[in-house]
């Protein structure tokens, strides 16, 4: 597969505002896809936000390995960084969200208490495109305030959500980074939705990912695709899932790219296997 690029010129603008706004924020919130935290971390964040109290929410749990999910807790634990697994379309959202907001906040809250000054906590939510940050918000707020979309970048401009007297969240869009060094993470991050589809190769990609699912979760696919085995070589994957499904165009040839877009779509919504694409450092 030819590299994956993807640094759109108005991340540049997008990552001024988040600089221009950090002196008005006690506490980051990064929230990540549980299924990709390495993927879906971005790297400039450790400067940009170095000094901050951190949160990292790793969202989609439900759809991750969750003794990944847990080592991938863990891991963020011993670097000092509160963290836990959410769905943030999820009940207990919230209140996993806003405790461990207070958590990391508490002790500047307790600074200002001393000297009789009730700390209202600002939060600033970040991450990469289509990790789920405005739904969390919409979520911990009761109601849509943010604008929510399956589509990488929806979420425009910095939005301030008031959740009780004293603490106040603020939404950014989603950041990229300037280079993707890494293209083994790049294809992670395509396979999760968070590279808009349209500049990459569908059905490369789709293979790509069924390859890789075929070597750490095959009986769940076989599950889902009745011809895909174990043994399929890689450039019969997408054939495999044509005939699982019976896609056919006219005159009985296999319609590859329907079977492309399908196993992305159903990869993406937790439909085909419930996994973790990496592991922490610690854990490997």
């Amino acid at each position: 597969m030819a590299a994956i690029n993807w640094y759109p010129g108005h991340m540049t603008k997008t990552r001024r505002m988040l600089q221009e706004n950090l002196k008005m924020i006690d506490v980051v919130v990064e929230v990540l896809d549980a299924r990709a935290p390495r993927a879906s971390r971005n790297p400039d964040f450790d400067d940009l936000f170095a000094g901050k109290a951190r949160v990292v929410l790793l969202n989609k749990s439900d759809l991750a390995d969750s003794n990944a999910t847990k080592r991938w807790i863990a891991d963020f634990n011993r670097r000092g960084i509160e963290a836990a697994g959410i769905s943030a379309t999820g009940g207990s959202a919230k209140k996993v969200a806003v405790s461990l907001i207070e958590k990391a906040a508490k002790p500047k809250v307790d600074a200002l208490k001393a000297k009789g000054i009730n700390k209202t906590i600002r939060a600033m939510i970040v991450g990469i495109p289509n990790v789920g940050k405005s739904t969390l918000i919409n979520r911990i707020a009761g109601q849509n305030r943010a604008e929510v979309g399956d589509k990488p970048g929806v979420t425009r401009g910095k939005q301030w959500v008031k959740i009780t007297p004293y603490l106040e969240l603020m939404d950014t869009p989603g950041m990229l980074w300037p280079k993707l060094t890494d293209q083994e993470l790049a294809k992670h991050l395509a396979y999760l939705g968070s590279i808009k589809d349209e500049v990459m190769d569908s059905e490369e990609l789709a293979t790509d990912m069924l390859a890789l699912l075929q070597t750490i979760a095959p009986a769940q696919v076989q599950e889902r695709y009745s011809k895909f085995t174990a043994e399929t070589p890689k450039e019969d994957l997408l054939k495999s899932v044509c005939l699982s499904r019976g896609f056919l165009l006219r005159g009985g040839e296999l319609d590859t790219e329907r079977a492309a877009h399908v196993s992305l779509d159903e990869f993406r919504a937790g439909k085909v296997a419930r996994v973790t694409l990496e592991q922490p450092e610690s854990a490997q």
